[in-house]
């Protein structure tokens, strides 16, 4: 019964085929509900697709590779005569005369699945495999049959052959999470299309067929065998001569599977963080989302979120300035340096003093991609590490104090708040450079009274520091009391302004691109003054005297400059040091995920170690 019951449902649909053609097809649409719905259902729209994310290097190699799916579409063109002949001749020969079906064929398919029960002759054109591929399942019933139909005649009517037949080879499969005939070639033959033989490109013919049986990765002779059924094919209808098809069967097939590229990791995950930063302020959505209000503010991130994802399933390419071997030199030292400690985390960035751009970053060891990136996630308050950017240089900007300038390091309370030296030592009056190098506590919360905390805090806007708050402006600021405080790339950002006392906003990307080389975005060569000339020459001479004799001292330092401030939190959760050199400028943060204190590491000084790996001015491209 059920045979037959397909039998006739299907014969009743083919003179429904030959009115469409007559125009009278929309008469017989609304001949009933069931018919409407079908029509309803049709809506003809571009393919989702998703393209690579190339991110290119400092030198324009790429180093990684963001994707899901591998795609490298191509213009019709771009598709040699023999490559578009061995799919016409296999899959659809009458493709250019058909309207999108071909009635024998579907004739003699149902006529066969009816005898056997089942869907097994398919007598699918091009344009309907095309559909099958774009909008509808792969379920083998009458119904998704005869829409793949209906959506084949309207396919036709809006396309023309010749684009057809260009998304045809656009989106076949090609097993592997490979969608068409360009990405296929270089996939497994790591060369594009225009660079493959005959043989190469009839291989790879041979699996779309059945992509599970004719995976070359795991059945290459079943693929073989297939590739010489279709030159002899090709070759039976002319494409090619006989002598041809056999010469073609004798040439090698050597594979060079393509490895998706991702070197390092630490370094991509987070261009890929900063590129969609970018874009929210380049398209715009930053303004509005200060503007709003709350329930406003989740409908455009939610517009947001969808051009963005739009703009990566499009392709993009990301100029970014990673130099590897500092990376790779960076990652090596300081894996090695921590691995002895494996309850210890490490973040860090390096920032060229040249460009201003982030040349390498320390996400933590044993960080695997898309987890917790310490160099910008782990938001930790600073210690004394603070003290450079919000009290002593401010301060020099309103007074003319020099290293030897005398400063009072005496005990103060103010109000209820009455800071301690470290061992609760006590002074009097001593140099600037005595209270800075050895960190002071009490002559810095009497040096950010003297500037005024509106006044120190406003020294930090430039900076576009994220995590301060109003309840930040207090005096226990000058000693690192923030409620929330700072990641290691922000504290080098921070530091790069006592390179000259100019900042320019640290990025690792260059440039964004389309995959059509439209610039979305060109990283900006403007820089503003923050320090005045005077406080960035005293600054650094503090910054030096750290290191040679103070609390930075065991920094290894082999440049005609090296200058560091280091912090340490109440209890010895975190431990900071931040400094730059000639060439670098650079932060650490070294502690635990979970917040305990790391006493028993301190005198180790792993965080002096660390920041002399990503200073280490003889590691750069």
């Amino acid at each position: 019964m059920k045979q037959w019951v397909g039998f006739v449902l299907a014969l009743l649909a083919i003179p429904l085929l030959f009115f469409a053609q007559k125009g009278i097809v929309s008469e017989w649409y609304y001949a009933t509900e069931y018919k409407q719905r079908v029509q309803d259902s049709i809506v003809i729209e571009d393919p989702l697709l998703t393209l690579p994310v190339t991110l290119l290097n400092s030198d324009g190699q790429v180093f990684s590779e963001v994707y899901v799916e591998w795609r490298e579409p191509l213009a019709l063109h771009q598709f040699s005569h023999f490559a578009q002949q061995i799919f016409l001749q296999s899959e659809d020969r009458a493709f250019y005369t058909h309207k999108g079906y071909d009635i024998a064929a579907i004739i003699r398919a149902f006529a066969m699945n009816s005898v056997n029960d089942d869907i097994q002759q398919g007598a699918s054109t091009i344009t309907q495999q095309l559909v099958r591929m774009r909008f509808l399942t792969t379920e083998k019933t009458y119904e998704r049959k005869f829409k793949e139909l209906l959506y084949s005649a309207e396919l036709e009517k809006k396309f023309s052959k010749d684009e057809i037949l260009e998304m045809y080879l656009n989106e076949m499969y090609f097993a592997n999470r490979v969608y068409g005939l360009g990405a296929a070639a270089t996939y497994y033959f790591s060369r594009p299309l225009a660079e493959l033989n005959e043989a190469e490109i009839a291989f790879l013919a041979a699996i779309p067929n059945n992509p599970s049986f004719y995976n070359p990765l795991r059945h290459f002779e079943r693929t073989k065998a297939r590739q010489e059924r279709l030159l002899d094919l090709v070759a039976r209808e002319g494409v090619i001569t006989e002598e041809e098809a056999e010469a073609f069967k004798q040439l090698p097939i050597d594979l060079q599977v393509k490895q998706k590229v991702d070197r390092f990791p630490m370094y991509s995950d987070y261009v890929m963080s900063e590129a969609q930063r970018i874009l929210i302020r380049e398209l715009g959505y930053d303004e509005r989302l200060k503007n709003a209000s709350v329930d406003e503010q989740s409908v455009i991130w939610q517009e947001f979120q969808s051009e963005y994802h739009q703009l990566l399933q499009d392709g993009l390419i990301i100029e970014t300035a990673l130099a590897e071997q500092k990376q790779n030199q960076v990652e090596t030292n300081v894996n090695q340096l921590l691995s002895p400690y494996p309850v210890l985390q490490m973040g860090g960035a390096v920032i060229s003093n040249d460009t201003r751009e982030i040349v390498s970053l320390y996400a933590g060891q044993n960080y695997e991609k898309a987890g917790f990136h310490r160099a910008h996630q782990a938001v930790r308050q600073p210690g004394s590490a603070i003290k450079p950017l919000l009290v002593y240089a401010p301060l020099l900007e309103q007074q003319r104090y020099t290293p030897q300038s005398l400063i009072d390091s005496s005990n103060i309370c103010i109000h209820q708040y009455c800071p301690k030296n470290i061992g609760r030592a006590t002074y009097g009056m001593t140099t600037l450079d005595q209270a800075f190098r050895y960190s002071h506590n009490t002559a810095a919360v009497r040096s950010l009274q003297r500037v005024g905390l509106d006044k120190a805090f406003e020294s930090l806007q430039p900076f576009n520091f994220e995590h301060i708050t109003e309840q930040d402006h207090t005096y226990a600021a000058a000693l690192g009391g923030f409620t929330k405080g700072f990641t290691p790339l922000e504290m080098a950002k921070g530091y790069s302004s006592f390179i000259d006392g100019y900042y320019l906003e640290p990025s690792t990307i260059r440039s964004l691109k389309t995959l059509n080389g439209e610039v979305l975005y060109q990283r900006p060569v403007d820089s503003i003054e923050v320090w005045n000339e005077r406080t960035v020459s005293t600054m650094r001479q503090l910054l030096h005297s750290t290191v040679v004799n103070g609390t930075a001292q065991g920094l290894t330092y082999s440049t005609n400059y090296t200058g560091a401030k280091t912090g340490t939190t109440d209890y010895y959760k975190d431990l900071w040091i931040a400094g730059l050199n000639d060439r670098y400028t650079a932060a650490v943060w070294l502690g635990n995920d979970d917040n305990k204190s790391i006493e028993s590491y301190s005198s180790a000084k792993l965080h002096h170690r660390s920041l002399s790996y990503l200073l280490n001015p003889y590691y750069g491209h």
